[in-house]
Parts: structure tokens; sequence; C-alpha cells
């Protein structure tokens, strides 16, 4: 089976979703799957199971700290670690990735810690890191913007002849990210266009978490996301996103098919948004505890620990060191936010532009005469 599609099927609710590991963790084979995973190891799985343990970890102090008012809003990954770890160990360092506001796992791959996230979603902080240097973009809150950026990325890369040059550590890709929500969004269509126009080397990467806010898939779109970009005559396929496995699998295709001049591809991992859609939302108002307890026994963590236990690659003291980790990383996220000092409000200014600009000294000028007014009070 083509892992990479261009046709819809006849009847286009059958499109078959690609897997390595059923929810029990058993291993099923798959000939171009299995190929574009044979290098990984069972220190490398057990890294993932790592990865997914110390995020999700964090995840949860994240809204524990928002409940306590350290946070304005945090929004939850919460049951799509596996499509997040996957799809960030499949990109090469010097890939550039595009992510919006709910990859903590992608940043987790990336080498970005847990608490620069946190800063971002407490307002202290722009940013946290260095997008040039790690090669991710900062998270994008407006639904679907960055995926024109990314795209534009993509083209600037093509243009530099860093695309299909037969050398590993030249040719990239870039992997941009968006939610199934977002991929209604006018933006989409619009990167879908000029990537397929430019065959740019994108990899568009959407997790498909069943809801957008309140409003379900199955009203979002009458068929498969999958199919969407095939439209542009962009390949794509839909990968069970809970199998961190087929994740990585199939975006390694997908960006080796990018990198080596293929152009663009769509990937729809299918995956399910365990907790709601943000702290300011209430999830029981509209989706069933029925369908969260299907999804719960599907769980991207539990799943890749029954494999490598029937590997018997795992045991009880290597999930205890991992869980213990993930506590003590939480305790570090708290007792981090709580001392953080209140940042200057007049850094609001220094950012938005890269050379100094008239109306922004005007701007800043104009703030510092409204917070003297208080200053002469006290």
């Amino acid at each position: 089976m083509t892992v990479f599609r261009t046709s819809i099927p006849q009847a286009p609710q059958e499109e078959p979703t690609l897997r390595l590991l059923e929810a029990d963790g058993t291993r099923h084979p798959h000939e171009e799957l299995d190929a574009a995973i044979a290098d990984v190891t069972a220190e490398q799985m057990r890294g993932f199971y790592r990865d997914m343990v110390m995020i999700r970890a964090a995840d949860l102090e994240a809204t524990n700290l928002q409940r306590q008012g350290q946070l304005g809003l945090w929004a939850s990954a919460l049951g799509q670690e596996g499509a997040q770890i996957g799809a960030g160990h499949a990109c090469r360092p010097h890939d550039y990735l595009v992510p919006t506001y709910r990859e903590h796992g992608i940043a987790w791959a990336r080498g970005i810690e847990p608490w620069r996230l946190l800063e971002m979603f407490r307002g202290v902080s722009h940013l946290g890191w260095d997008p040039k240097a790690l090669k991710t973009h900062p998270y994008m809150i407006v639904l679907g913007s960055q995926v024109p950026q990314g795209v534009g990325y993509a083209m600037g890369i093509k243009r530099d002849g860093l695309v299909d040059t037969g050398d590993p550590d030249k040719d990239t890709a870039v992997l941009t990210l968006f939610g199934d929500g977002a991929s209604s969004e006018g933006e989409v269509s619009e990167g879908f266009t000029w990537a397929a126009s430019f065959q740019t080397p994108t990899v568009f990467f959407t997790q498909n978490n069943q809801w957008a806010i309140s409003v379900p898939t199955s009203v979002q779109t009458r068929v498969p996301l999958a199919q969407r970009s095939r439209g542009w005559g962009i390949p794509s396929a839909r990968v069970d996103g809970n199998d961190v496995l087929g994740v990585l699998a199939a975006t390694r295709i997908a960006m080796d098919a990018a990198r080596s001049g293929g152009g663009p591809r769509f990937i729809e991992a299918l995956t399910y948004r365990m907790a709601a859609h943000t702290t300011s939302d209430d999830a029981t108002r509209y989706r069933p505890s029925e369908e969260e307890e299907s999804w719960r026994q599907k769980d991207p963590i539990k799943r890749l620990g029954a494999h490598l236990d029937s590997l018997d690659e795992i045991d009880d003291d290597f999930v205890k060191s991992c869980e213990a980790e993930g506590h003590n990383l939480a305790m570090e996220l708290h007792h981090h936010i709580h001392a953080l000092p209140d940042p200057d409000p007049r850094e609001m200014f220094e950012y938005v532009y890269a050379e100094p600009h008239p109306l922004i000294e005007e701007e800043r000028a104009q703030f510092e005469a409204f917070q003297a007014q208080f200053e002469e009070d006290e």
C-alpha cells in the first residue's frame, strides 16, 4: 500500500489509517513504514516513552498553574503526545518547524524547555527561544496564520538551493503544524495553493483531535481531512496519531520527499484532545464522557509501553524513573513560575520592529507619561 495518495477512494469515508502499533501495543508490519524506521532501536523507543511522560507532566502542571492564577491561559496537548513526539523526532536539526499554540511535544523534541512556554502563557515573554538557533518558529495564536508563513519559509529554502542537493546536511524541509479546526481557515487553502504551485519543501501536519473547540470534526468536513489537500495535487496520508512509531515513519517519509524535491505532503494524524480546548473552555458541556473513555483506552503512552513490554524492553524501574522525572519537572516548573518577577511593561515596545520606528517611539513616550502619573501619586 502506498503511504501517500493523490486520489480519493470511491467510498471517501473508507480512507485507510496507517498504523504500526495497535492500542494494546501489538506491532503490525508495513513495508514502507517499517523501512522508514528500520534504524530505530529499543533505547530510542524508551526515549520516546520518556519524552511523552515528561511533556504530559509539564502539561498537567501548567493547567494547575493556570488554575492558581499563575498563567493567563493554557492550551493542553493531553492525549496528543504521540503525534507530536513522533513528528518532532522525524525532523532533522536543520529542518524548520512552524507550530501553533498546542505543540508542546514538538517544542520538547526540539530542546525547548517547558518553562519557556509557560512564561509566554504567563505574559512575561514574547517568545522565550531563538527561532534561528532552534529552527522553530514562535507559537502562533491566530488559527491558520502560520501556514502561509511556513510555505513562504519553504519557498526561501528552495530559492537558497537547499533542496534536492543530495547532501543530507543541506537538504531542508519545513514542517507546518495546525489543528483540525484551523484546516477550515482560508490561510490553509492559500498555503496549499502556493505550496502546490511552487512545489515547496513543505509538510503540512494536522492533528485531528476531533474537536474544534465545541464543533466536532464531523461538522467541519464531510470527508476525511487527509483528502483535502488532494484537490491541489498534494499527496496525503492519514495516520493513527496515538501511534508514535507510525507518526514517526509517515513524517520521515514525507520530510524525505519534500527535501528531495518531491514537493509538499500532507499528514492527518488522528488523535484526541483529552483536556478542554483551553483552560477557558468546559468540554463537559458538549462532549460525552463515553467518547472520552473510548479514547482513553488508546492512550499513546500506554500503547508504546505495552509494545516495549512485549519486547521485554521496559520494566517497572524504568517506568517509575520516568514518572519521578516527570514529577520533578512539574515541581521545577511550579517553583520557577511562582518565583518570576513582574516584567518591565516597557519591554513591549522593544521587539515590534528590528530598527527604531517613530510611531513606536511616540507610543512608548505616551505610555511612560501615563505611568508617571501613578508614580507621582505615590
